[in-house]
């Protein structure tokens, strides 16, 4: 009976030292995971996602058991909503400090209760530059998505996100309305504006797209930044005669800043402070960045950051202004989307 107690409370020490960390696809290095890893003397777990309605999804189903995840704004703004996270113990976070102020007390999160910024990321175009170049098309605006004049040229060369809230919103853009602009006939007009263009595309994607990019068999995208900067690093790593650019549309595009909240389900809220406070130091921020060519909130990081990410306007642009964050949308809005993306997709 001893035996059995001793063995009972040695499994539970070592279930504590595992992490369970809900993240984005290749959105940490894993010397970065190592190295915490080694620090803590214990585990990271990670499940992936593609997409935050996917992630949201998955939760409401049943999925818990998750220490950490690191969900955009909008979707922080629906688990707070729903009491599905921790608030922070501050005093367990000394980097906090790091964050640059523009970045904090959003209105996702007034006060920063729940949420700590971890990267952002910008959607725009990507682009190869032989290809484009060779046909003269704009990549200063989103046109070179949504018009037929120009997608005709390059036909079967183009994808898009599979994200109905990131391609609804560049083809609001588009037209001039705003991101977040929850005018029902406005997103009809952006169905239209889609359903125009989708004949020209060659796929709606969220995560190959790098790998077509990269070997020339895609010209032209909607998609993240990091995306792209990594499809650029492929192709250069290969060899290829082409580089992978990327341009900010002059209309305006989504920022979306992604953030560590402590999901209630987690069995290791103490585990989970510190690998936020390990993240929070310049080095191992920086190092996300130097991965992925993401956005960096992070002050103490930049000192770290290669020179040809820091410098590149399309990772830190020098003006934000005409950046939006997704707001999250209530159940009927939802709903109406989805009948709208149902209708895009099947068309």
């Amino acid at each position: 009976m001893k035996y059995l107690l001793l063995l009972l409370l040695s499994f539970s020490a070592h279930a504590e030292e595992v992490l369970y960390l809900y993240n984005w696809n290749n959105y940490i290095s894993d010397r970065t995971i190592e190295r915490f890893e080694r620090q803590c003397a214990c585990r990271v777990e990670q499940d992936y996602y593609s997409d935050n309605e996917e992630m949201l999804a998955r939760l409401a189903a049943g999925a818990a058991g998750y220490d950490l995840i690191v969900p955009t704004g909008n979707a922080v703004e629906s688990l707070i909503r729903q009491h599905a996270l921790r608030p922070l113990d501050k005093s367990k976070l000394p980097n906090l400090r790091n964050i640059a102020p523009s970045f904090m007390n959003t209105w996702f999160d007034p006060g920063n209760v729940y949420s700590v910024p971890y990267a952002y990321t910008i959607t725009l175009i990507g682009y190869n530059s032989e290809k484009i170049r060779e046909l003269n098309l704009p990549v200063d605006s989103w046109a070179v998505i949504f018009d037929p004049r120009y997608l005709a040229k390059i036909k079967g060369r183009v994808t898009v996100l599979d994200s109905q809230r990131e391609l609804i919103a560049a083809a609001l853009k588009y037209l001039g309305y705003s991101a977040n602009d929850t005018d029902e006939k406005h997103w009809d007009l952006a169905r239209d504006v889609i359903l125009k263009a989708k004949p020209y595309w060659a796929a709606f994607n969220a995560s190959s797209y790098i790998r077509a990019l990269a070997t020339g068999d895609i010209w032209l995208v909607h998609g993240y930044s990091n995306d792209i900067f990594q499809a650029d690093q492929d192709a250069k790593a290969a060899g290829r005669k082409f580089r992978i650019l990327a341009s900010l549309p002059k209309e305006g595009a989504v920022l979306a800043l992604d953030s560590m909240v402590l999901h209630r389900s987690g069995k290791h809220p103490r585990l989970a402070l510190s690998f936020i406070n390990f993240m929070l130091e310049g080095e191992n921020s920086a190092e996300l960045t130097n991965l992925i060519g993401s956005g960096n909130p992070n002050m103490a990081a930049m000192k770290y950051i290669l020179s040809e990410i820091a410098d590149n306007p399309a990772v830190f642009p020098k003006d934000m202004k005409n950046l939006e964050m997704l707001r999250d949308l209530d159940y009927r809005q939802r709903r109406i989307m989805s009948r709208i993306w149902t209708e895009i997709k099947l068309r």
